[in-house]
């Protein structure tokens, strides 16, 4: 096993694409994932497991039902519980870090050709 930091903001370079989560980090069962993001994404939402997402750069809202948003900013942070219906988008490119258990689907049960398929820098 490697000790060694990762610097995230190399990470980030690493990569252009967006919706496009990849992992960097593991912890226990879970692992540490960057992901760039621009537009909107798919209404989804996770039966099994809550979502952390962490701005890193850039402004991400988070729609959630019945009309309600969560807009973040730089070094927010919001958990989406387990089984509610989210949406992020973002106007400008936006990094985020997500904390979320291995095999986590990004899509969830919505499925669709933004689904991504596991990748680690």
């Amino acid at each position: 096993m490697s000790i060694e930091p990762v610097h995230l903001d190399e990470k980030l370079a690493l990569f252009t694409d967006h919706w496009s989560p990849k992992t960097v980090g593991r912890m226990n069962d879970y692992e540490v994932k960057l992901v760039k993001v621009l537009g909107e994404f798919v209404w989804h939402q996770h039966d099994d497991t809550d979502e952390l997402f962490l701005v890193l750069v850039g402004e991400l809202t988070i729609d959630l039902p019945e009309g309600r948003s969560v807009v973040l900013g730089p070094r927010q942070v919001l958990t989406v519980p387990r089984g509610v219906q989210h949406r992020p988008r973002a106007a400008v490119e936006t990094s985020v870090l997500l904390l979320e258990p291995t095999g986590v689907v990004n899509t969830g049960e919505a499925g669709g050709g933004l689904t991504a398929r596991p990748q680690t820098l």
